[in-house]
């Protein structure tokens, strides 16, 4: 096990070009990398672009070499030159003792040459199936648009998905020392592909036990809760996660027991994702019975979350996210919320392993039947509520992935 004291005189530097725009506001890397890798004496160098909403402040682990925004319309063409720029500031402060790329594909590319190059290990981090996620988009454009414009801009994302498929699984994947995947769905799924295992660990989704300790967060006094059985979803909403699929849940929910609210903490990635979840409410008639919040600071999004008494988590099953490990089911688990999730392979483990939740198939018939479940049963939901924090403190907090994950890096110098 390594020390969980950063050498003084040699701390393992990891140059690491990141997706998500920086300042990171993910756990997972924001929290792995940012308060759990330094304690082992870990250090990362993040190269990416600027556009998130994260408070800009120095990286604390390291340095931080932001070049160009995801917020411009030039993003995708220019990213990788941003990051071989970034990466040049970031070598030019000192040499990494491995290069590592999470869910970038032309930057993959590059980053393996330039890892050659310097002669340290290259490592790819997969968080999402970046380039099924590419043949998705073209295959929706395939049903949904018509006429040249729709053949162009067909042709335009057939391209990119074949070019991208061929980067990753016959360039990138291929040369990289380990991969770091997010669940062992995943890793399985790339063994199928002739990938081998070995040169896998799987880093599930988890939280930081200090900002979800339930006895640290203080309640929201909105009057709209009141009086109200609250059920929450907590998290994004996005037409390709389904969203719409909580409010025929919310349909059945009001048909039964028509004090229930449903309340949707979060935001959408657009104006017109979040226009039409509204537009969705408001055709159903569930204005009085979905409060729908936008985007939330986290403090306040948590205090809505601890007045919930049952969390959901429907995640669509198919290609890009059955190999996904969901972070809201772990969190509501750590608020000791009881839960109701549907089966991709990540959720259902968990709750099996906790029994803090119900797992049941993706269908607003079962999902309300079994919050229905929970909100009669007090005594179930109490147990479940008990059960959840102690799981995971015990699996799930960035403390214990931490430690796997420096485990990991010192093997792979040490091959």
């Amino acid at each position: 096990m390594p020390s969980r004291q950063p050498s003084s005189s040699s701390p393992l530097s990891i140059a690491f070009i990141v997706r998500d725009p920086l300042p990171p506001i993910r756990a997972d890397v924001l929290t792995l990398f940012g308060d759990e890798m330094p304690r082992y004496g870990v250090h990362t160098e993040l190269v990416g672009q600027g556009g998130s909403e994260g408070e800009a402040s120095p990286w604390p682990a390291g340095g931080m070499h932001v070049v160009g925004s995801l917020r411009s319309r030039f993003a995708s063409v220019c990213s990788p030159l941003w990051d071989l720029l970034g990466l040049w500031r970031a070598l030019r402060k000192r040499k990494p003792h491995c290069l590592q790329v999470r869910d970038k594909i032309a930057s993959g590319v590059l980053g393996r040459a330039m890892a050659a190059l310097l002669r340290v290990p290259f490592v790819y981090w997969m968080s999402f199936p970046i380039v099924e996620g590419f043949e998705v988009r073209r295959d929706d454009i395939a049903r949904n648009e018509r006429g040249l414009k729709g053949r162009l801009k067909w042709a335009a994302h057939a391209l990119r998905a074949a070019a991208s498929r061929f980067a990753i699984y016959k360039l990138v994947l291929p040369g990289a020392r380990h991969i770091f995947v997010q669940s062992d769905a995943m890793a399985d799924w790339l063994v199928a592909k002739g990938f081998d295992r070995a040169r896998m660990t799987a880093v599930p989704m988890g939280v930081d036990d200090k900002l979800f300790d339930r006895a640290a967060i203080e309640p929201v006094t909105d009057a709209r809760l009141d009086g109200r059985r609250v059920v929450l979803y907590l998290g994004r909403i996005a037409r390709s996660r389904k969203s719409d699929f909580l409010l025929d849940v919310a349909l059945a929910l009001r048909a039964a027991m028509p004090e229930t609210l449903l309340v949707i903490a979060g935001d959408a990635p657009s104006d017109d994702e979040m226009a039409w979840m509204r537009r969705e409410i408001a055709a159903r008639g569930l204005d009085d019975h979905v409060l729908l919040t936008g985007w939330l600071p986290q403090r306040t999004a948590l205090g809505y979350a601890v007045r919930a008494e049952v969390g959901l988590s429907p995640i669509p099953r198919g290609a890009l996210f059955d190999v996904s490990s969901p972070t809201k089911l772990v969190e509501y688990l750590a608020l000791g919320i009881p839960s109701v999730a549907n089966d991709i392979p990540d959720q259902q483990l968990v709750v099996e392993q906790s029994g803090a939740g119900l797992c049941v198939s993706m269908e607003a018939r079962a999902f309300a039947a079994a919050t229905l479940e929970l909100l009669r049963d007090k005594e179930r939901a109490r147990q479940f509520a008990m059960r959840g924090p102690a799981y995971v403190k015990a699996h799930r907090t960035y403390d214990i992935l931490g430690r796997n994950v420096a485990r990991t890096y010192m093997n792979i110098l040490m091959e």
